[in-house]
Parts: C-alpha cells; structure tokens; sequence
C-alpha cells in the first residue's frame, strides 16, 4: 500500500474541540486509548502528557499516526485491544448517511455514520466497558445531526452516565464532546 494522505481525516473543528476537551481531562500518567486516531494529532498531543494508544481501521490513518511517533494499531474500533484505560478518547464516524451517499473509500470509514448517525457510537457503547478502569472516562465528539439527546440514552441504557463537556457550533450544525462515566 502506498500511503495517501488524501486517504486519511485531517483536523477540522470537531478534532480541536475534542483535543481541547482531552487536554483538559487527561492527567499526568494516566492510561489513553484514541480509537479512530486518523491523523493521529490528539494522540501525538496527549501522548506529551500521559501513555496513549491509538486504532484506526484506515490503514493511511495508521501511516499517518505513525509519522506523528504515535502507537498505533489496525483494527475496528478497539477489536483485539486489552488492559483498563483510564480515559477513552473517540471522534466517531456521526454524518448521517444514507447508502446511496456512500463513497467506497478509505476516508468514507472517518464520515459514514449510517443512516442515523449513530451505527458506530452504537457498537463503540456496546463494546467498550470492557475496556474502562475504575474510575475511568470516555471522551466522545457528537454533532447535533447526529442526535446529542439520542446518544445520550444510548449511553444511558448501557449503565453510563453522560454529559457535555463542551460545545461549539459550526456551520449548520453543533458540535458536542460528551464526557461519559459508569454510573
């Protein structure tokens, strides 16, 4: 594979608003899983600060992460990753898309959120309590097209406990880092 840089999300707002929300949350020695690291900017970030992992199903986002010093790991999501983490950074994939929008490439995994939005959040909720230390947090970026309220309950119906942490608007739509504990 020849490394394609066109291949991988670059930062925009919702990245610097979630890095913003990381460096805020994230402590000297704690234990970081990035999933979706893409350009790998929040890992290399955090990594001054604390021991970060990072995974992306995009091989040029590995690539990508990898020039930034970054550990990072292929896989879905957090597929074959093990330990407690003290904190769980995610910018998921949350545009609404209908299959008809697709485009079957690599950037697509970064956007496709399926037809609601939420098709990955809901497999990220579903699978990563397993991977929460005690006393741990998630750090989730959400957009109002996506449903904030929704995600949400989500969450909530899995045992969590989830607010805003911070917002921004953006053209057409709010941004929103959701902080998500164990209740």
């Amino acid at each position: 594979m020849v490394y394609d840089p066109a291949q991988v999300y670059q930062p925009e707002a919702d990245t610097c608003l979630l890095l913003k929300a990381a460096l805020a949350e994230v402590r000297p020695g704690d234990r970081v899983l990035e999933v979706g690291t893409g350009s790998g900017l929040i890992a290399a970030e955090l990594g001054r600060v604390a021991r970060v992992v990072a995974t992306d199903i995009n091989p040029h986002a590995v690539a990508s992460a990898r020039e930034r010093g970054v550990e990072v790991v292929r896989t879905d999501l957090f597929s074959g990753i093990c330990g407690a983490f003290d904190v769980i950074v995610f910018n998921p994939p949350y545009l609404p898309t209908r299959p008809e929008e697709r485009v079957e490439d690599w950037l697509e995994y970064a956007l496709d959120g399926g037809p609601t939005g939420r098709e990955v959040i809901a497999r990220f909720a579903a699978g990563v309590g397993r991977l929460i230390g005690p006393g741990g947090r998630i750090l989730l970026l959400v957009s109002s097209l996506t449903g904030t309220e929704e995600v949400c309950a989500l969450f909530s119906r899995l045992g969590y406990s989830p607010a805003i942490a911070a917002r921004e608007p953006v053209e057409g739509e709010e941004l929103f880092v959701l902080r998500v504990v164990r209740k």
